[in-house]
Order: structure tokens, then C-alpha cells, then sequence
């Protein structure tokens, strides 16, 4: 038996915080307590064998409780003997959890030692009335030309990146990280949340950030996709809660990844269903709403550090309408979106500018050169999408030679915003490269202004600046 399993076993050995197992449900077990009352999060484990714990989920009758299975059910059954351990589960946190990949409970997953620390917070929670939530506006650069220039990311801010299966959402999220933290070492940490994602791509994303030298700055925690519902779930609680210690015990500014919080919002819809719970209209769990908040609201900066969070969202049938999507937008200050058809096209990163959008895309914020172009740009994409129809019926020959002109910045527009990652480079892929944001928009500008007007459009792929061209 565990150290920590003594300690819980040493709190609860009053039967009046026993309880007895009623029924188990998949991952959803029903505990009746005669006596004391849990509190909902409160930590349950099995008597006979303390490495069994469960989590009080929600009322269930007048004494009884649905509970989340944290461990395997198999030694299971009814009327067996569940104890209160009176507290939540506890997350390790301290400067030794960085360099790390850790579960829900943070043991290590990573074939190291478990973290040596004696500081421990829960995972959901506990509301502080004294934090100074800061609302400065100041951008975060990334040195990817499109985030940069169409959808800014404020440092403190939200930017979700939005796109089907296989369109570069994690790629693009994992050079953001390698980007941002890279070249802020000293006062920012990352935190990312690896909720319902494959294995596989949670092993390819340690050894992408072990080989560009930020993997120290970071830390993984994953519920991956084998887990059951309930450690998926959590996993992003676990994130926040450490991503909240940097915040305010080290005041650390927090880069929070999370990938993927669609699958937050499926695995609290299977626990839902566990436990019988009437689902809303469009067949999404009713609480979906209050789970987002829950989860996002915690993700705030305050005066001595900021978090600034980036949210790979997986698109059902490229479908932007369904439900579970649109539940976080409304958290969101940036909002990115995928093509597939761009990544067919290989217009990498794939992202649609016309159909994405930032609220910090202001004069007052990004300043008015920044705004002005971005503005004549997405002018020149409308109407070069408008007349896609006609190129592709009778060619681009048979367009009045404005629109022609129209047609070629648009697509050297389009082609400028393709850019090599740092975190391909181990795939064939050319050198990666980090562009600053005033370059960005002086080239831009120069492209709309007719400047490149004799430079073929096929050069303006996969190149940093234009003055790589040149050279």
C-alpha cells in the first residue's frame, strides 16, 4: 500500500464515512452512503484494495452517488466497501513537475522517478475572491506568418485552432509551443494538456520538444484516448491546476495547450450517458455549457503572470455548426480554422484566413499598418474567391486584365502565408523558420501594392521573407 493510500486509510477508518457499492455502470459506479454525506470531487477508494479510488460525480437518490471510476472496475461489484478520503484528488505541483509527462494523479509516465515534492493542489479547485484578473492588451508574437498578420494572439489571450481529422492542428499547436517558449525561457513554462488524443501522437510531440531544446520548459499531462472517460475528462482539470501553480506560486507566465478539447466535451457526453442524465436537443450532455466554463474560466491571467492559451478543437465532419464546437467558442479571442482543401493543395499551415477571425485585430491594439493591410488583403482573397469560378471554367487568360492582377496577389498572398516548421524538420521537411511580425507585414504590403508583380507566384511557397527570394 501506497504512502498516500495509509494517510487515506488512517483519515476515514470512522464507518460513518463508509459506503457500499450499489451498481457499476461501464465507468460510472453507484456508492449509498448511510451516514456522512460525500462532497461532490470528494476521493473514494475501494477497502479491500486501496489502489481502487473512485470520484463523487453527482447525486444519484436521497443517499446515494454516482462515482467515476479513476482505475480499472474490474474488482468491482455490489456491496463491496468504498471509503471517503474527505479530499480531492491531489496534483503534485512544483518546479520538478517541468521536463515531465505525467497522468491525472501526476505519476510519471515518462519511465522516470514520480516528482519528488511535498506541495500537492486539487485538481478542481478552490476559489480565490482575491485575484487581480489583468486585462492589458499586448500581443504575443509566434513567427508564424498567418497567426501573426490574420488572427493575433494576445499574451493572456484564447486562440482555438479549428479543423478536421489530419488537416495540421497539432503540428501547427506544437510549433507555437516550440516558437513561444523557445524564446522565452526564463520567465514562461508550458503546460500542455493532452486530453483524448492518440499515444502515438503524445510520443511524437515529447520527442519533437526533446530535440528543439523546450521540452525543460514544459510539462505533459495526458489522459490519452485508450483511458476511459472519466481520466480523459479530468486530464484538463489536472493541466489547469498546474498551469495555476506556475501562475501564481512561481509567477511564471503559462503558454496552456490543450489538444484536444472537443474530446473533453465527448468524454463529459459518455459520462452523461453513464449516468442516465437527459441529453439536450442536439443529442450533446445539458451541462456542456457550465463544463466549459468550468474548465476555461480557470485559464486567466492576473498582474504578476499571465496564461495565454492556444486549443486544438476537432471538427466532426468539418461541420463549424455542431454543438459541441460552438460551445467554446464564446471563450475564444482567436479563432483559427482549417481547410481541407488548402491541405490538399499543400498550403501548409492550411488555414482558411477568410474564415477565421481575431477580436484583437484592432488599430488600437496591433497598430494601424498592421490593421490596414490585413484589411486590403482579405479584400483582395473575397474577390479572388470570387472569381475562382471563372478561372476554373475558362481559365485565368480570360479575366480582364484588373482582375487578373487582383487574382495573382491574391494567390502570391496565399502562397506567402506557407511557411516551414521547426518541429518538421526530422520529416524531410525543409529548415524551419521564424518570421517576425514587421516582416510579415511589409512584404504583404509590398505584394498588394504591386511591388512583386513580376515575380512568379510559385516562388512566394514555403519561403521565410521576400528577400529570401532575392537571395
Amino acid at each position: 500500500m501506497s504512502k498516500d493510500n495509509k494517510e487515506y486509510q488512517s483519515n476515514t477508518n470512522d464507518v460513518n464515512y463508509l459506503g457500499r457499492i450499489k451498481s457499476v455502470r461501464g465507468h460510472v459506479v453507484e456508492v449509498e452512503f448511510a451516514k456522512s454525506k460525500p462532497a461532490i470531487h470528494d476521493l473514494l477508494y475501494l477497502v479491500e484494495n486501496p489502489d481502487v479510488k473512485l470520484e463523487v460525480y453527482s447525486s444519484s437518490g436521497t443517499n446515494s452517488y454516482y462515482c467515476l471510476a479513476l482505475t480499472s472496475t474490474d474488482n468491482l461489484y455490489r456491496g463491496a466497501r468504498v471509503a471517503n478520503t474527505l479530499t480531492q484528488i491531489l496534483f503534485p505541483v512544483g518546479i520538478n513537475a517541468l521536463g515531465r509527462v505525467l497522468d491525472i494523479f501526476g505519476k510519471s509516465l515518462d519511465d522516470k522517478p514520480d516528482i519528488q515534492t511535498s506541495d500537492a493542489m486539487p485538481i478542481h479547485g478552490i476559489s480565490s475572491k482575491n485575484i487581480n484578473i489583468e486585462t492589458k492588451q499586448e500581443l504575443l508574437e509566434t513567427g508564424i506568418k498567418v497567426l501573426d498578420l490574420f488572427t493575433p494572439i494576445l499574451k493572456g489571450g484564447k486562440i482555438g485552432l479549428f479543423g478536421g481529422a489530419g488537416v495540421g492542428k497539432t503540428i501547427l499547436l506544437t510549433e507555437v509551443l516550440h516558437n513561444v517558449v523557445g524564446r522565452a525561457k526564463e520567465n514562461s513554462v508550458s503546460v500542455f494538456a493532452g486530453v483524448g488524443e492518440r499515444s502515438r501522437e503524445g510520443m511524437e510531440l515529447y520527442h519533437s520538444l526533446i530535440n528543439s531544446g523546450v521540452m525543460d520548459n514544459s510539462s505533459l499531462i495526458f489522459g490519452p484516448m485508450g483511458e476511459n472517460p472519466t481520466v480523459r475528462f479530468l486530464s484538463a482539470f489536472s493541466a489547469a491546476t498546474l498551469a495555476e501553480y506556475f501562475r501564481d506560486s512561481l509567477k511564471k507566465n503559462v503558454l496552456f495547450f490543450i489538444d484536444n478539447v472537443y474530446r473533453y466535451a465527448q468524454a463529459g457526453n459518455e459520462i452523461s450517458t453513464l449516468t442516465s442524465s437527459l441529453p439536450s436537443e442536439d443529442g450533446y450532455q445539458a451541462t456542456l455549457e457550465s463544463e466549459m466554463a468550468r474548465f476555461h474560466e480557470r485559464l486567466i491571467s492576473t498582474r504578476s503572470a499571465f496564461v495565454s492559451t492556444i486549443e486544438a478543437v476537432y471538427v466532426p465532419a468539418d461541420d463549424l455548426l455542431d454543438h459541441g464546437v460552438q460551445s467554446i467558442f464564446p471563450y475564444l479571442d482567436s479563432v483559427v480554422v482549417l481547410s481541407r482543401r488548402l491541405y490538399q493543395e499543400g498550403i501548409l499551415p492550411a488555414i482558411d484566413i477568410l474564415a477565421s477571425s481575431s477580436a484583437s485585430l484592432h488599430p488600437e491594439v496591433v497598430g494601424d499598418l498592421h490593421y490596414q493591410t490585413v484589411i486590403k488583403a482579405k479584400a483582395i482573397l473575397k474577390q479572388a474567391e470570387s472569381l475562382e469560378r471563372i478561372v476554373s471554367l475558362v481559365g485565368e487568360a480570360e479575366l480582364s486584365g484588373e482582375d487578373q492582377i487582383v487574382y495573382k496577389r491574391a494567390r502570391k498572398i496565399e502562397y506567402f502565408m506557407t511557411q516551414n516548421f521547426f518541429v518538421t524538420e526530422g520529416q524531410g521537411v525543409k529548415k524551419g523558420s521564424y518570421v517576425p511580425l514587421k516582416t510579415a507585414i511589409e512584404d504583404v504590403k509590398n505584394i498588394i501594392d504591386g511591388q512583386y508583380d513580376e515575380i512568379p507566384q510559385e516562388k512566394f511557397r514555403f519561403i521565410g521573407s521576400v528577400s529570401d527570394i532575392k537571395k
